[in-house]
């Protein structure tokens, strides 16, 4: 309590310092929610690469494409050594308005020929209702993100590419790539697929045998990226993706963005520095007759240091405790504006939340030690005599 009303003497001197940290550390809440985000999106993708090839056609970007395949590529691919089995499955955007910008990754349709039963390690939870069977026809699984945006309710029906499709199932939050997912059937997806083609080409290809991706499960001991390499030898115009590409086409990328945010969150955070130490270097000019009467009673220099840079360390933890408040609030009232359209980008970590305290906390010490060091080199009696 002594150290609080020793800060609060100058009330607004005090206010605007804790306001410099609180803004600093707002913007390392809000900055880094969305890089935290992204990054949980990414270790999905990471985990869903690690023990497979993904194969698309040769525009195929990440793993992800909607130019059209066939499904006599299935049985290409479980032909060549080294493979267990082969699924196909169809991406497609749910919206097919251009103008629309998501970040992270976009709204999709997806379906799956099943054929990945008892290979795939990388599942989502049905929290409401069932899952899709491979009989099923006109009804779907929503992702947990596009409910709102889509007004999903199991036994409802939703509408999807002008299609009405009847939910069966509500996906539990995985925060990755599942959470803005439509899961319909093969062929209904086949079907939106077509609709989607170039008029010149739509009459002239069969529904049923059209894919967007083949998902290749590997035989005990066969590595992904040697298998990627060898599928793309084997097989002409495809593009066949390994954990290695996948780390080198998006984690990577990511990780550089990742730093510049928080950069650029951090340098907001160490302009609030330079207000603490602007005003510890003050407070011990007033305070210098204080020193001196402190030091003539015996204080030890380490005692006086100890006072200054414990008043400059509260002041971080208040204006760090404000600011992830604040910032809290920011990324969860982006989030619930965003529900509608599923455009969730922010993530308050327990890490980050922890990280943005502990930050503040470290800042507001390393402030106080220059006026908290000269304050304790002060000599007892020319602060006596200080007017």
């Amino acid at each position: 309590m002594r150290v609080l009303r020793t800060i609060f003497r100058r009330k607004l001197r005090a206010f605007l310092t804790i306001f410099g940290i609180t803004i600093g550390v707002l913007a390392l809440v809000v900055m880094g929610s969305i890089a935290e985000k992204l990054n949980l999106l990414v270790e999905g993708g990471t985990e869903y690469y690690a023990d497979k090839v993904i194969v698309t056609g040769k525009s195929g970007m990440a793993g992800f494409s909607t130019e059209p395949l066939s499904t006599d590529l299935i049985d290409e691919i479980e032909d060549i050594d080294g493979v267990a089995r082969a699924a196909g499955s169809i991406m497609m955007m749910l919206d097919t308005d251009p103008s629309s910008v998501n970040m992270g990754i976009p709204p999709n349709i997806n379906a799956s020929d099943f054929r990945e039963a008892g290979y795939e390690t990388f599942e989502s939870e049905v929290v409401k209702g069932r899952k899709l069977e491979a009989d099923d026809r006109g009804v779907c699984v929503v992702g947990s993100d596009l409910v709102d945006k889509l007004d999903a309710e199991v036994g409802g029906t939703i509408e999807v590419r002008g299609k009405e499709f009847e939910v069966i199932g509500i996906l539990g939050k995985t925060l990755t790539a599942p959470d803005k997912a439509v899961q319909v059937p093969l062929a209904d997806a086949q079907y939106l697929l077509v609709a989607d083609l170039p008029a010149a080409i739509r009459d002239s290809v069969f529904p049923d045998k059209l894919i967007t991706s083949v998902a290749v499960y590997l035989e005990p001991g066969a590595d992904a990226d040697e298998m990627a390499t060898i599928i793309e030898h084997e097989i002409d115009d495809i593009s066949a993706m390994g954990p290695a590409g996948f780390e080198t086409s998006v984690k990577e990328p990511l990780k550089i963005f990742t730093q510049i945010i928080y950069a650029i969150a951090i340098v907001s955070l160490l302009v609030g520095g330079l207000s603490v130490i602007n005003t510890m270097t003050m407070a011990v000019a007033e305070r210098t007759r204080e020193i001196g009467v402190r030091k003539a009673i015996g204080a030890s220099d380490g005692a006086i240091m100890r006072q200054f840079v414990a008043e400059s360390a509260v002041m971080g933890v208040i204006g760090g405790l404000l600011g992830l408040g604040l910032g809290a609030l920011i990324a969860a009232a982006g989030n619930q504006a965003g529900a509608a359209s599923a455009s969730e980008l922010f993530l308050v970590t327990p890490r980050l939340a922890l990280g943005s305290v502990v930050f503040a906390l470290v800042l507001g010490v390393l402030s106080g030690l220059y006026p908290a060091w000269h304050a304790a080199r002060l000599d007892p009696v020319t602060a006596l005599r200080y007017e």
